[in-house]
Protein backbone atom coordinates (compact mmCIF):
# COMPACT_ATOMS: atom_id res chain seq x y z
CA UNK A 1 0.00 0.00 0.00
CA UNK A 2 1.28 3.27 -1.14
CA UNK A 3 1.87 6.27 1.71
CA UNK A 4 1.16 9.55 1.25
CA UNK A 5 4.36 11.38 1.93
CA UNK A 6 3.48 15.57 3.20
CA UNK A 7 6.34 17.40 1.43
CA UNK A 8 6.56 20.65 2.81
CA UNK A 9 8.31 23.73 0.61
CA UNK A 10 9.98 25.93 2.25
CA UNK A 11 8.85 29.08 1.02
CA UNK A 12 11.19 31.79 2.72
CA UNK A 13 13.20 33.75 0.34
CA UNK A 14 10.89 32.50 -2.58
CA UNK A 15 9.23 36.23 -3.19
CA UNK A 16 11.21 38.97 -3.79
CA UNK A 17 11.18 41.43 -0.82
CA UNK A 18 9.38 44.93 -0.70
CA UNK A 19 10.99 47.57 -2.04
CA UNK A 20 12.38 49.85 0.81
CA UNK A 21 10.80 47.02 3.09
CA UNK A 22 7.61 48.97 3.30
CA UNK A 23 4.02 47.15 1.65
CA UNK A 24 3.30 48.19 -2.01
CA UNK A 25 0.68 50.27 -1.54
CA UNK A 26 2.70 52.84 -0.32
CA UNK A 27 4.65 52.70 -3.15
CA UNK A 28 2.51 53.00 -5.26
CA UNK A 29 0.75 56.23 -3.73
CA UNK A 30 4.58 57.37 -3.53
CA UNK A 31 5.00 57.17 -7.43
CA UNK A 32 1.49 58.30 -7.99
CA UNK A 33 2.90 61.69 -5.94
CA UNK A 34 6.16 61.92 -7.65
CA UNK A 35 3.98 61.77 -10.98
CA UNK A 36 1.74 64.24 -10.14
CA UNK A 37 4.57 66.75 -8.99
CA UNK A 38 5.60 67.27 -12.53
CA UNK A 39 1.66 68.31 -13.29
CA UNK A 40 1.96 70.63 -10.38
CA UNK A 41 5.43 71.34 -11.01
CA UNK A 42 5.01 72.44 -14.07
CA UNK A 43 1.57 74.52 -13.98
CA UNK A 44 3.86 76.42 -11.15
CA UNK A 45 6.38 76.70 -13.56
CA UNK A 46 4.28 78.08 -16.71
CA UNK A 47 2.60 80.19 -14.10
CA UNK A 48 5.73 81.75 -12.96
CA UNK A 49 7.08 82.30 -16.38
CA UNK A 50 4.33 84.06 -17.34
CA UNK A 51 4.48 86.50 -14.21
CA UNK A 52 8.27 87.15 -14.77
CA UNK A 53 7.96 88.05 -18.44
CA UNK A 54 4.97 90.34 -18.56
CA UNK A 55 5.43 93.18 -16.83
CA UNK A 56 1.61 94.09 -17.08
CA UNK A 57 0.34 90.64 -15.06
CA UNK A 58 -2.47 91.45 -13.15
CA UNK A 59 -2.47 91.99 -9.35
CA UNK A 60 -6.41 91.79 -8.85
CA UNK A 61 -6.48 90.28 -5.68
CA UNK A 62 -7.46 92.82 -2.48
CA UNK A 63 -7.42 92.39 1.23
CA UNK A 64 -11.01 90.30 1.24
CA UNK A 65 -9.25 87.85 -1.26
CA UNK A 66 -6.09 87.57 0.74
CA UNK A 67 -8.26 87.14 3.95
CA UNK A 68 -10.35 84.57 2.45
CA UNK A 69 -6.98 82.70 1.02
CA UNK A 70 -5.59 82.77 4.33
CA UNK A 71 -8.91 81.00 5.90
CA UNK A 72 -8.34 78.40 2.72
CA UNK A 73 -4.81 78.36 3.96
CA UNK A 74 -5.75 77.56 7.77
CA UNK A 75 -8.49 75.16 6.78
CA UNK A 76 -5.62 73.00 5.24
CA UNK A 77 -3.38 73.38 7.80
CA UNK A 78 -6.09 72.47 10.29
CA UNK A 79 -6.57 69.23 8.08
CA UNK A 80 -3.46 68.54 8.00
CA UNK A 81 -3.47 68.27 11.69
CA UNK A 82 -6.85 66.29 11.75
CA UNK A 83 -4.72 63.30 9.24
CA UNK A 84 -1.97 63.32 11.78
CA UNK A 85 -4.54 62.44 14.50
CA UNK A 86 -6.02 59.80 12.25
CA UNK A 87 -3.26 57.98 10.92
CA UNK A 88 -1.88 58.07 15.07
CA UNK A 89 -5.52 56.79 15.91
CA UNK A 90 -5.19 53.70 13.04
CA UNK A 91 -1.75 52.91 15.02
CA UNK A 92 -3.47 52.51 18.02
CA UNK A 93 -6.29 50.52 16.26
CA UNK A 94 -8.96 52.57 17.45
CA UNK A 95 -11.36 52.41 14.62
CA UNK A 96 -13.66 55.29 16.36
CA UNK A 97 -11.35 58.05 16.63
CA UNK A 98 -10.30 56.77 13.20
CA UNK A 99 -13.43 57.75 11.73
CA UNK A 100 -13.82 60.83 13.59
CA UNK A 101 -10.75 62.26 12.76
CA UNK A 102 -11.35 61.66 8.83
CA UNK A 103 -14.47 62.85 9.28
CA UNK A 104 -12.78 66.27 10.42
CA UNK A 105 -10.38 66.41 8.01
CA UNK A 106 -13.41 65.96 5.39
CA UNK A 107 -14.98 69.00 7.01
CA UNK A 108 -11.63 71.12 6.43
CA UNK A 109 -11.41 70.24 2.79
CA UNK A 110 -15.18 70.89 1.95
CA UNK A 111 -14.79 73.97 3.59
CA UNK A 112 -11.73 74.92 1.67
CA UNK A 113 -13.67 73.95 -1.47
CA UNK A 114 -16.32 75.86 -0.74
CA UNK A 115 -14.46 79.24 -0.29
CA UNK A 116 -12.27 78.30 -3.33
CA UNK A 117 -15.48 77.81 -5.19
CA UNK A 118 -17.51 81.16 -3.55
CA UNK A 119 -14.31 82.75 -4.92
CA UNK A 120 -14.47 81.35 -8.23
CA UNK A 121 -17.84 82.50 -8.54
CA UNK A 122 -16.87 85.96 -7.38
CA UNK A 123 -13.89 86.85 -9.92
CA UNK A 124 -16.17 85.23 -12.90
CA UNK A 125 -19.57 86.85 -12.09
CA UNK A 126 -18.52 90.45 -10.79
CA UNK A 127 -14.95 90.37 -11.75
CA UNK A 128 -15.43 89.32 -15.16
CA UNK A 129 -12.33 87.07 -15.14
CA UNK A 130 -12.62 84.39 -17.95
CA UNK A 131 -9.72 81.56 -18.67
CA UNK A 132 -9.13 84.13 -21.69
CA UNK A 133 -9.90 87.17 -20.91
CA UNK A 134 -9.77 89.94 -17.60
CA UNK A 135 -10.73 93.43 -16.93
CA UNK A 136 -7.06 94.71 -15.00
CA UNK A 137 -4.64 94.23 -17.94
CA UNK A 138 -3.81 93.11 -21.76
CA UNK A 139 -2.50 89.88 -20.48
CA UNK A 140 -5.41 87.39 -21.27
CA UNK A 141 -2.75 84.20 -20.08
CA UNK A 142 -3.44 85.31 -16.62
CA UNK A 143 -7.01 83.91 -16.16
CA UNK A 144 -5.65 80.62 -18.10
CA UNK A 145 -2.79 79.96 -15.59
CA UNK A 146 -4.87 80.77 -12.87
CA UNK A 147 -7.90 78.92 -13.32
CA UNK A 148 -5.71 75.68 -14.52
CA UNK A 149 -3.69 76.06 -11.36
CA UNK A 150 -6.47 76.56 -8.72
CA UNK A 151 -9.15 74.17 -10.67
CA UNK A 152 -6.52 71.50 -10.47
CA UNK A 153 -5.77 71.61 -7.16
CA UNK A 154 -9.62 72.06 -6.01
CA UNK A 155 -10.17 69.64 -7.98
CA UNK A 156 -7.16 67.18 -6.19
CA UNK A 157 -8.91 68.34 -3.12
CA UNK A 158 -12.25 67.51 -4.28
CA UNK A 159 -10.51 64.09 -4.96
CA UNK A 160 -9.08 63.86 -1.29
CA UNK A 161 -12.08 64.31 0.04
CA UNK A 162 -14.23 60.96 -1.60
CA UNK A 163 -10.86 58.71 -0.81
CA UNK A 164 -11.13 59.91 3.10
CA UNK A 165 -15.14 59.32 2.94
CA UNK A 166 -14.83 55.74 1.62
CA UNK A 167 -12.18 54.78 4.14
CA UNK A 168 -14.35 56.17 6.92
CA UNK A 169 -17.79 55.71 6.04
CA UNK A 170 -17.27 52.97 3.55
CA UNK A 171 -20.91 51.88 1.81
CA UNK A 172 -22.62 54.51 3.90
CA UNK A 173 -20.84 57.17 2.02
CA UNK A 174 -22.50 56.18 -1.32
CA UNK A 175 -25.72 58.22 -0.48
CA UNK A 176 -24.18 60.87 1.08
CA UNK A 177 -22.01 61.67 -2.27
CA UNK A 178 -25.34 61.32 -4.36
CA UNK A 179 -27.43 63.92 -2.39
CA UNK A 180 -24.26 66.06 -2.61
CA UNK A 181 -24.19 65.97 -6.55
CA UNK A 182 -27.55 66.00 -6.46
CA UNK A 183 -28.14 69.09 -4.31
CA UNK A 184 -25.42 70.81 -6.54
CA UNK A 185 -26.64 69.86 -9.67
CA UNK A 186 -30.63 71.18 -9.25
CA UNK A 187 -29.34 74.02 -6.94
CA UNK A 188 -26.40 75.63 -9.23
CA UNK A 189 -27.29 77.80 -12.07
CA UNK A 190 -26.99 76.14 -15.50
CA UNK A 191 -24.78 78.88 -16.80
CA UNK A 192 -22.08 78.19 -13.55
CA UNK A 193 -19.15 76.75 -14.27
CA UNK A 194 -19.77 74.69 -11.20
CA UNK A 195 -23.29 73.29 -12.95
CA UNK A 196 -20.66 70.46 -14.81
CA UNK A 197 -18.40 70.54 -12.35
CA UNK A 198 -20.41 69.31 -9.62
CA UNK A 199 -20.51 65.97 -12.16
CA UNK A 200 -17.18 65.19 -10.26
CA UNK A 201 -18.88 63.85 -7.36
CA UNK A 202 -21.01 61.53 -9.28
CA UNK A 203 -18.27 60.19 -11.18
CA UNK A 204 -16.50 59.85 -8.19
CA UNK A 205 -19.89 57.95 -6.67
CA UNK A 206 -19.30 55.56 -9.18
CA UNK A 207 -15.81 54.79 -8.81
CA UNK A 208 -16.30 54.24 -5.21
CA UNK A 209 -19.14 52.08 -5.62
CA UNK A 210 -17.49 49.69 -7.90
CA UNK A 211 -14.30 49.58 -5.52
CA UNK A 212 -16.40 48.90 -2.47
CA UNK A 213 -18.77 46.09 -3.78
CA UNK A 214 -16.29 44.91 -6.23
CA UNK A 215 -13.93 44.94 -3.41
CA UNK A 216 -15.35 45.37 -0.06
CA UNK A 217 -12.70 45.42 3.23
CA UNK A 218 -12.26 46.63 6.46
CA UNK A 219 -9.73 49.39 5.57
CA UNK A 220 -6.70 48.84 8.22
CA UNK A 221 -4.16 51.55 9.45
CA UNK A 222 -2.19 51.07 6.63
CA UNK A 223 -4.94 51.99 4.11
CA UNK A 224 -5.49 55.67 6.58
CA UNK A 225 -1.57 56.24 6.41
CA UNK A 226 -1.52 56.21 2.49
CA UNK A 227 -4.85 58.52 2.35
CA UNK A 228 -2.18 60.84 4.43
CA UNK A 229 0.81 60.24 2.34
CA UNK A 230 -2.13 62.05 -0.43
CA UNK A 231 -3.89 64.33 1.62
CA UNK A 232 -0.60 66.23 2.74
CA UNK A 233 0.65 65.94 -0.76
CA UNK A 234 -2.20 67.76 -1.75
CA UNK A 235 -1.94 70.50 1.46
CA UNK A 236 1.79 70.84 0.48
CA UNK A 237 0.95 72.13 -3.00
CA UNK A 238 -1.07 74.66 -1.86
CA UNK A 239 1.73 76.14 0.39
CA UNK A 240 3.25 76.60 -2.65
CA UNK A 241 0.18 78.40 -4.59
CA UNK A 242 -0.66 80.47 -1.44
CA UNK A 243 2.32 82.90 -1.92
CA UNK A 244 2.42 82.20 -5.60
CA UNK A 245 -0.78 83.39 -6.64
CA UNK A 246 -2.42 85.52 -4.32
CA UNK A 247 0.60 87.10 -1.66
CA UNK A 248 2.50 88.16 -5.15
CA UNK A 249 -0.99 89.25 -6.73
CA UNK A 250 -1.91 91.67 -4.32
CA UNK A 251 -3.29 95.00 -5.00
CA UNK A 252 -0.52 97.96 -4.13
Amino acid sequence: MATVQHVVHDTQGAYEPSLFGTYSKKIGMWLFLASDTLTFGALLVAYSYGRVSNPAWPTPFNRDSIINATIMTACLLSSSLTMVLAVMAGNRNDKAWVRNWLLATMFFGAAFTVLHAMEWTKLIVVEKMTPSSNVWSSVPLFGGTFFTLTGMHMLHVTIGIIYLGVIALRKKFLPVLLVLWALGFFLTPSDSVFHLGIHVLLIGAVVSAIVLFLKPKDYDANDVEVAGLYWHFVDLVWMFIFPLVYLMSTKV
